[in-house]
């Protein structure tokens, strides 16, 4: 049953149907060899409903439209060029401030994919005319934007605690550590870059500049502390944080900045709700498969034929890493996180690892897929906002998919990179 699954959804993807058809196409097929027949079809159905019931989804809408109405607005170009004012003049400044536009960015939008347009449509332009190359500008974004997903908000946290059953909370305390730490290492490697490659600095912005800057970036800072401090604070839940981003962003762009027009709303809305539908049909789909995998054991039977079951907690979490890696090289990270997180909760369980460390290191792998070739949906994106062809966008990435790889071996060989903060605020 296992083999007949798995050959349906690799020929389905090959012939090219989006990844909810080979899902839901898999799942039926399973349920059919396991059922002898559609006779109780509706038991298939109402888990494909169970996926999407959990209160806690209902942050992911809210930070998408959030992350929507701040790309359309002024908030993106506002932190960029309060970075740009401090670190821009340093060698390899531009593309340290781009690096760390990015993480900021991502702890305002959640989502890899946002922070590639918003961040890389106007530093890319300055990036090239300063004297780096298209390569190594391209690689840039595309992977620093994944530290989108490990600062929070982040939607695959999101998505993994409901499966998981995890404190979002707490997850999203646990990827501030490891999402500064890979910022630390872009940024290194950008200085030594800028200096081999003798690429010009910026000129130097006077104090008064850094004070505009600053003053004018006051408003969308006001993001991360109303998710990461109303969290920390007891003061919202993870969903009552979302709602609040996104009534903050209204209030934002629409009063404050004004921005955006009343116009603006409809194709905001369309463009957060056909995301919401794609994500919410894969997440369905998904806990479909996922209850058809489970109730055939096939976790087990997968896990005891590569010896994971026997293996401590160092191999499990090797083996968690290396297989999200490499799905999400092809695939789509939520289904990823949907369709393999039951294949190992029962190692997790067993060797007794610490779901929100597990959590992280899936989202970090997730990230690192996201934009490896061939298949890396951030990749893509590149390729769509930036019209640059496959080979120039992936070229200058592996330097930056080695020291991700070398950020995951630090997380399991030093956990605490992740869970001190987590302790401190939740234990």
């Amino acid at each position: 049953m296992t083999t007949i699954m798995v050959s349906t959804m690799i020929a389905l993807l090959l012939l090219g149907f989006p990844m909810m058809i080979p899902l839901i196409t898999a799942a039926v097929i399973g349920f059919y060899m396991m059922f002898n027949g559609f006779g109780q079809m509706d038991t298939l159905i109402q888990q494909m409903m169970a996926g999407i019931r959990p209160a806690s989804l209902i942050a992911v809408p809210m930070f998408i439209l959030a992350a929507d109405i701040m790309t359309r607005g002024q908030s993106a170009n506002r932190l960029i060029d309060m970075v740009m004012s401090f670190i821009g003049h340093i060698k390899g400044g531009l593309a340290v401030s781009t690096a760390a536009s990015c993480t900021l960015f991502g702890a305002v939008s959640g989502s890899t994919q946002a922070t590639v347009v918003a961040v890389g449509s106007p530093l890319r332009p300055k990036m090239l005319k300063a004297g780096y190359s298209d390569s190594f500008t391209l690689a840039l974004i595309i992977n620093a934007s994944d530290i989108a997903f490990l600062i929070p908000p982040s939607i695959g946290m999101i998505i993994y605690g409901v499966i998981s059953g995890t404190s979002i909370g707490e997850l999203f305390i646990a990827g501030i550590g490891p999402g500064l730490m890979i910022l630390l290492m872009f940024s290194a490697y950008s200085i030594i870059y800028a200096i081999v490659k003798d690429v010009p600095t910026e000129p130097k912005s006077s104090w008064k500049q850094r004070a505009v800057a600053v003053q004018q970036a006051l408003w969308p800072l006001g993001f991360p502390v109303i998710i990461v401090g109303g969290i920390y604070g007891g003061i919202f839940s993870p969903t009552e944080a979302a709602a609040a981003c996104v009534l903050y962003a209204v209030l934002l762009e629409f009063v404050v900045f004004r921005s955006l027009k009343m116009h603006d709303i409809y194709a905001i809305a369309k463009s957060t709700g056909l995301i919401t539908a794609v994500v919410f049909i894969l997440v369905a789909v998904g806990n479909g498969f996922s209850w058809i995998i489970s109730f055939a054991q096939i976790p087990q039977m997968i896990l005891e034929s590569v010896g994971v079951n026997d293996a401590g907690p160092t191999g499990v979490l090797i083996a968690i890493c290396i297989s999200f890696f490499v799905a999400c090289m092809f695939v789509d990270p939520i289904v990823v996180i949907l369709v393999l997180t039951p294949i190992f909760a029962p190692a997790i369980a067993a060797t007794g690892l610490d779901p929100v460390l597990v959590g992280i290191l899936i989202t970090l792998q997730v990230a690192i897929g996201s934009a490896t070739p061939p298949f890396g949906c951030d990749i893509f994106t590149a390729i769509a906002i930036f019209k640059r062809p496959y080979w120039d966008v992936i070229k200058g990435t592996p330097p930056f998919i080695f020291m991700l790889i070398l950020a995951a071996a630090l997380l399991i060989m030093f956990p605490q990179i992740a869970l001190f903060l987590r302790d401190v605020a939740f234990r």
